[in-house]
């Protein structure tokens, strides 16, 4: 089997992508994977560090108010499709699968007109630009929520099949992953926090301060916090700023790229609620406390949060309220509570889908037999 993977511009998009390659990989062990991606994407690293090999198309989205550069964006959505076409000329794959972003539109569209089975999966509750425009050319749509479909047209090539995730994610429990880290014994408590691949300035600062009020007074809890790439000197500078670089306990990291192993060990997960959080954080049944993004189409992340916190599954707190240490408070009453935190993990383990991986590899399987 030959696979087209593509997707890119925020982990959101990628590690879905990686998902269903490494889906592929452990039935198909002779299957040959090929990622596109752009050049600045964090899809490089992501897929580099997974031993896949990438190729680059240029394109980019465009602006929402008017600005020069969507003259550019037009440009590149109109001529992108020929030479993603060279790419698959010359891999020559039996399916060609995207995950999001917008390089999904110009592999999708070259691969659709080469006569080549094509799908695209969808994680979040509203379809982004990519995948509304790539409607008429894919021949399935795989959505991770049903609701997804009431913003789609072509709804016979809709099948709802869940989130595909790393295997890594299922099996790994608390004392092993504590162990593989070698904070077993050395900590008496582990937060793990994030704000995205790509960072988010309210989320970073919020955990910065948590970390100098709380972490930096508690020795036995150990807190590692990722910035994101586009955040990382700033908050590197304010974490110096705050006197926490000698801290053996606070560990400041620009990305996590072993997130199945430090997600299993932690005690607390802050983050932000993509699709894809949600998915991981049910799956491993994690205590959590939720910062949605504001700055997403029709608020999805607070909905998907809202939904787990009516459930008893997290603690929602958006981020206009995220001032007068509202996160240390949320932080110490869950650390000084197991019977709530042990509640909450089995109320978002509901959202965890077991079969995604295996319904996605079936699909593939169909739509290249019939191709």
């Amino acid at each position: 089997m030959r696979v087209i993977m593509t997707g890119g511009g925020t982990g959101g998009h990628v590690n879905p992508a990686i998902a269903i390659a490494n889906t592929i990989k452990r039935n198909d062990p002779d299957a040959e994977i090929l990622f596109v991606g752009t050049a600045r994407g964090i899809e490089n690293k992501l897929t580099l560090a997974e031993g896949y090999p990438i190729k680059h198309v240029e394109i980019q989205g465009f602006k929402r108010s008017l600005s020069p550069k969507n003259i550019k964006a037009a440009y590149l959505a109109f001529v992108s499709p020929m030479r993603a076409k060279k790419i698959v000329k010359e891999f020559k794959p039996d399916i060609v699968i995207g995950t999001g972003g917008y390089v999904c539109w110009p592999v999708l569209v070259a691969a659709s007109k080469m006569g080549i089975p094509t799908a695209v999966h969808e994680s979040n509750a509203y379809p982004g630009v990519a995948v509304r425009k790539l409607q008429s050319y894919v021949d399935r749509i795989w959505l991770n929520f049903e609701e997804s479909a009431k913003h789609l047209t072509a709804k016979e090539k809709i099948r709802h099949v869940g989130n595909p995730l790393r295997t890594s994610f299922e099996g790994m429990k608390r004392e092993e992953a504590r162990k593989q880290l070698g904070i077993d014994g050395k900590y008496d408590f582990y937060i793990l926090s994030y704000g995205g691949s790509m960072g988010a300035e309210k989320v970073n600062d919020a955990c910065l301060e948590l970390m100098r009020d709380f972490g930096a007074k508690n020795e036995k809890v150990l807190h590692q916090h990722a910035t994101g790439a586009i955040e990382w000197e700033a908050a590197n500078e304010k974490f110096s700023e705050f006197g926490l670089g000698g801290k053996e306990n606070l560990v400041l990291s620009e990305y996590i790229y072993d997130m199945p192993l430090r997600m299993a060990a932690a005690d607390i997960v802050i983050s932000r609620a993509g699709a894809m959080t949600v998915s991981e954080l049910a799956m491993m049944k994690k205590t959590s406390i939720m910062i949605p993004s504001p700055n997403v189409t029709n608020n999805h992340q607070y909905k998907n949060a809202k939904v787990i916190s009516d459930m008893g599954g997290t603690v929602l707190i958006e981020e206009k309220d995220l001032h007068d240490g509202r996160l240390m408070r949320e932080v110490e009453a869950l650390m000084n509570d197991t019977e709530r935190r042990q509640s909450m993990g089995e109320a978002i383990s509901h959202f965890a889908d077991l079969d995604a991986n295996k319904i996605i590899y079936e699909e593939i399987k169909k739509l290249i037999k019939k191709g």
